[in-house]
């Protein structure tokens, strides 16, 4: 197992909210998980926990039975620098370096050689469209080459998971298109385990595994548009409705 999440539960010191109450999720390495749920649902929150942004108050996050959650702050700076990539909604490019650089930064920031990367960041470039970008600055880019640089920024490491908050939340309906046709690609031909998510039903329908978050807690299983309340266990679809629609509506 990639990842696996073991009853994980979280409430927040400042306010005493409990925004996750034993949440259990499994991750096989190859999989594409869709994250949906309403906004307070606690699905962003899970996500962060499992890229090891934050901390659950209890329970364990085991990426290849290592449970990160006992990890020092420098010990989960370099793996997630090195081995996950976190791809946000808002990018989150540095406005003063040129694409070639802002797909370096984890490079640089990791002090290894850029010449030993270089051939990688020319492939992604390629892959991604983007080579004829590469030494413009963000504001020069759409929304959707921006998320594509911050992709690739993402995979120049070759992280076996990327974990994406909202990724096509900004950008028009043709670009969310074409964001998630990359991702889907990226899944399928690099063999890279994603985790989105997302409120969008036709973003959702791009996984092979649902997780509905309810209040904190998983809220059903769908297989085969075929939904089943359960407790605490993953949401796993293999069909879905694609109308352009939200699910759970707002953002979070």
């Amino acid at each position: 197992m990639l990842l696996s999440l073991k009853n994980i539960s979280k409430t927040f010191s400042e306010t005493g909210i409990t925004v996750l109450k034993g949440v259990s999720i499994d991750i096989e390495k190859g999989d594409f998980v869709s994250i949906v749920g309403a906004s307070g649902s606690g699905k962003s929150t899970l996500l962060t926990i499992m890229g090891g942004i934050d901390k659950p108050t209890s329970g364990e996050v085991l990426l290849h039975g290592k449970d990160i959650s006992q990890m020092t702050e420098k010990e989960l700076a370099v793996l997630r620098r090195t081995k996950i990539g976190f791809v946000f909604q808002f990018f989150n490019l540095a406005p003063n370096l040129t694409v070639y650089e802002n797909i370096m930064l984890p490079i640089v920031l990791g002090g290894k050689s850029q010449k030993d990367f270089k051939e990688k960041a020319d492939n992604l470039l390629k892959y991604l469209g983007i080579e004829a970008q590469a030494e413009k600055f963000p504001s020069k880019l759409s929304g959707g080459e921006q998320q594509r640089v911050a992709i690739a920024r993402s995979l120049i490491y070759e992280p076996e998971i990327i974990f994406l908050d909202e990724p096509t939340g900004n950008l028009d309906s043709k670009a969310s298109k074409d964001i998630m046709s990359l991702l889907k690609n990226i899944n399928e031909e690099l063999k890279t385990t994603i985790v989105q998510v997302t409120h969008s039903k036709t973003n959702a329908s791009f996984g092979n595994k649902i997780v509905s978050i309810e209040d904190g807690s998983i809220g059903e299983e769908v297989i085969k548009n075929k939904a089943v309340s359960i407790e605490n266990e993953i949401t796993v679809i293999e069909t879905v409705s694609t109308e352009n629609e939200n699910i759970g509506g707002g953002k979070e």
